[in-house]
């Protein structure tokens, strides 16, 4: 099942939605106890979506594919543990919407990930069982200025503008990610182009270890980590990220007015 969120034209209010094909319809029940199909909204070349789900939080892994780790800097090491930090909320904006360079001198990049939505509540949760708690994946841009991620030695400021995490354009519930294409193109260029293998840690340890000193709850996020091939993007650029099994999720990008 494909869940989305779009914008009522005759309100303005986002409601959750089902892609069915190429039409939307609303949503009957809940999207955590068993949504199912309702009227139809819609093609989805007529209908606005947003980000595919509103997070309480938005947990990030960083460093977690070996070849990204000394892209930047070739004397960095693998750590021992999954590198973890957050983005505001305000961050977020949906397929289409631009991405809006804070500061235009600084490099700003482009970071390609796997999203996992998580879909009940875990805490303390057992890797064998984690998979579980999830609702499904998306596609997800970790937007990071460098220039400031090295200045401040964290990295919640330099990733942390508005805008700064593209989410969509859906959630797949129905998905193997043993094994997916994790992909950026920056105008229409292939830049990024891993599979999910090659990940450090899999998407059930991170979500055991995350459960371990904090509750997922059901509409959080974990961003799971970039593959190499970042860089930068300016205004004028169109950046895609497109994730195997899931879709493809693609931005604008212009600087800060």
């Amino acid at each position: 099942m494909r869940l989305v969120r779009y914008r009522d034209t005759s309100t303005s209010v986002v409601r959750p939605g089902i892609v069915d094909g190429h039409t939307v319809y609303a949503v009957k029940g809940d999207i955590f106890a068993g949504a199912t199909k309702g009227d139809a909204i819609g093609s989805l070349d007529d209908v606005t979506l947003t980000t595919p789900i509103q997070p309480g939080k938005i947990i990030c892994v960083g460093l977690n594919y070996a070849a990204h780790v000394t892209e930047n800097d070739p004397t960095r090491q693998v750590p021992e543990e999954p590198v973890i930090f957050m983005k505001p909320t305000s961050t977020l904006i949906g397929p289409g919407e631009t991405i809006e360079i804070a500061h235009p001198g600084n490099r700003t990049d482009y970071e390609a990930e796997l999203v996992v939505v998580i879909g009940k509540s875990a805490r303390d949760v057992a890797e064998a069982d984690a998979l579980s708690y999830v609702l499904g994946y998306t596609a997800g841009n970790d937007v990071s200025d460098r220039y400031l991620q090295k200045k401040d030695g964290q990295w919640i400021r330099a990733k942390g503008f508005h805008t700064y995490c593209p989410l969509g354009p859906w959630i797949e519930t129905d998905l193997d990610i043993s094994d997916l294409k994790v992909q950026s193109r920056l105008n229409g260029q292939v830049k990024q182009s891993q599979t999910t293998a090659s990940m450090i840690w899999k998407v059930p340890f991170l979500i055991s270890y995350i459960g371990r000193f904090t509750t997922l709850d059901p509409g959080d996020i974990i961003l799971t980590g970039t593959p190499e091939g970042v860089g930068p993007m300016q205004a004028g650029d169109t950046i895609e990220i497109e994730i195997g099994g899931v879709g493809t999720l693609s931005n604008p990008v212009a600087n800060r007015s």
